[in-house]
Order: structure tokens, then C-alpha cells, then sequence
């Protein structure tokens, strides 16, 4: 354990993208789980439950089923918070439509177990094994609980850089597009000796006559007149 905080730690966030982010860190998880083939990262928003990132074909391809299903070991484990395990799916009387399904993948045992985050559960680690039982010792069990708990941390963590990100460039747009919009404004007050308000509904109207984004019928008014 000491040494996967070590590698988390050293896991970069800036200038990556989240999907390259919960890649390496779903990597680092299936090397600290006794019997782990194959990991995924489950998240939670809204109650709907999607695979933010894998480690390995086997766990995507019993994730995405659970997903068609609408229920399964790691759905239940990220929205209930409980630690779900399946000692083999050729006998597993649980998720019966599900584990039908599975049974035609590689998938024999797996461990569901919530990521625990600030007093909520925001998602689960899934743990995959083409070995029956592969996590039925106390070791696999314990290592899956301390692995999910630390990771949970990097995982909101990286989740927030994010969406932070994601807010800053939002931001920068918006302010790139009400500049052009504005100078747009500006190149028709002068042409067509009109005031703000009067301009503003020549852009709305020709927005709207040739349904097109604001912001591109402006850039478009802009560019003409800099290309004269």
C-alpha cells in the first residue's frame, strides 16, 4: 500500500485529460489487488453509472453489460456503497440477466467495492479474474477495501482538476465569443449607423434567418471586415 501512495502521489494532472488521468491510476489498482486481471472505475453522477476508465478489455466489455442491464455488481456497489463479490458467475443466482451475459465473456469471479469519498460513495472499483474465487481470501478482500479507499482520494482529486479546467475554458470561450460579438456590434453601428441595442438585433435575427450560433455570425461580420 505504501508504495501505490507512492505512485499515486507521482501521478500528474496538468495537461492530461481525465480519461489519461483514471487510466493510469485504474493501472496502479489492478497491480495492488491479489488476483486482478483486469480493473475499472465505475462513477456515479445523477444516478447514472458510466465506466470512467479501465484496465483491461475483460472489464469494460462486464461493465458495459451491467450498464444494459440497468443493475449489477458494480452498479450496486457504486450507488449502495457495499463491497459485492461473485465467487463464480456460472453459479452466481444474483443479477440473473447480467450474469447470463457474462458468461460468454472471459469474467469468472469479481469484486465490487465502493470508492468512498468525503462521506459519500461517488462510484467502485471493479476487479475482474478469469479464476473462479480469486478473491475469496481475507487478503484479496482487505487489499480490494484499502486499495478502493485510497484511490477514491486520487480519484476525486482528479476529477475536480477537471472540471476546474473544464470551468477556466468554458470561461475563456464565453469571454472570446461576447468580444466578437461586441466588436461585431461595433462594425455594424458604424456601417449601418444604428446604436447597441439595434445592432445586437441584426446579429439575433441573422442568428436565427440562417440558424447559425451567434458567436459565428458575428466572427463572420469581424473577419469581412478585416479581409477589406
Amino acid at each position: 500500500m505504501q508504495e501505490l501512495l507512492r505512485e499515486l502521489s507521482r501521478v500528474a494532472l496538468a495537461e492530461r485529460s481525465l480519461e489519461e488521468v483514471l487510466g493510469e491510476i485504474t493501472s496502479l489498482a489492478t497491480r495492488g489487488v491479489p488476483g486482478a486481471e483486469a480493473t475499472s472505475i465505475t462513477l456515479v453522477r445523477d444516478d447514472k453509472a458510466f465506466t470512467a476508465a479501465y484496465d483491461g478489455e475483460m472489464a469494460l466489455a462486464a461493465d458495459e453489460l451491467q450498464y444494459e442491464q440497468g443493475y449489477g455488481p458494480c452498479m450496486d456497489a457504486g450507488r449502495g456503497g457495499v463491497v459485492l463479490r461473485v465467487d463464480d458467475v456460472h453459479t452466481e443466482e444474483r443479477w440473473p440477466e447480467y450474469v447470463a451475459r457474462v458468461r460468454a465473456t472471459p469474467v469468472r469471479s469479481s469484486l465490487s467495492v465502493p470508492l468512498p469519498y468525503q462521506g459519500a460513495t461517488i462510484g467502485a472499483l471493479n476487479i475482474y479474474s478469469t479464476r473462479v474465487a480469486a478473491f475469496a481470501t481475507p487478503e484479496s478482500l482487505a487489499a480490494g477495501l484499502d486499495v478502493a479507499e485510497t484511490i477514491a482520494v486520487a480519484v476525486a482529486n482528479a476529477d475536480a482538476h477537471w472540471r476546474l479546467g473544464e470551468q477556466a475554458r468554458n470561461m475563456g470561450l464565453a469571454m472570446q465569443s461576447r468580444a466578437v460579438i461586441e466588436q461585431a456590434k461595433g462594425v455594424l453601428m458604424a456601417q449601418r449607423h444604428v446604436n447597441a441595442d439595434q445592432a445586437f438585433e441584426i446579429l439575433r435575427e441573422a442568428s436565427q434567418r440562417y440558424n447559425r450560433k451567434l458567436r459565428d455570425i458575428a466572427q463572420g461580420i469581424v473577419e469581412g471586415t478585416q479581409q477589406r
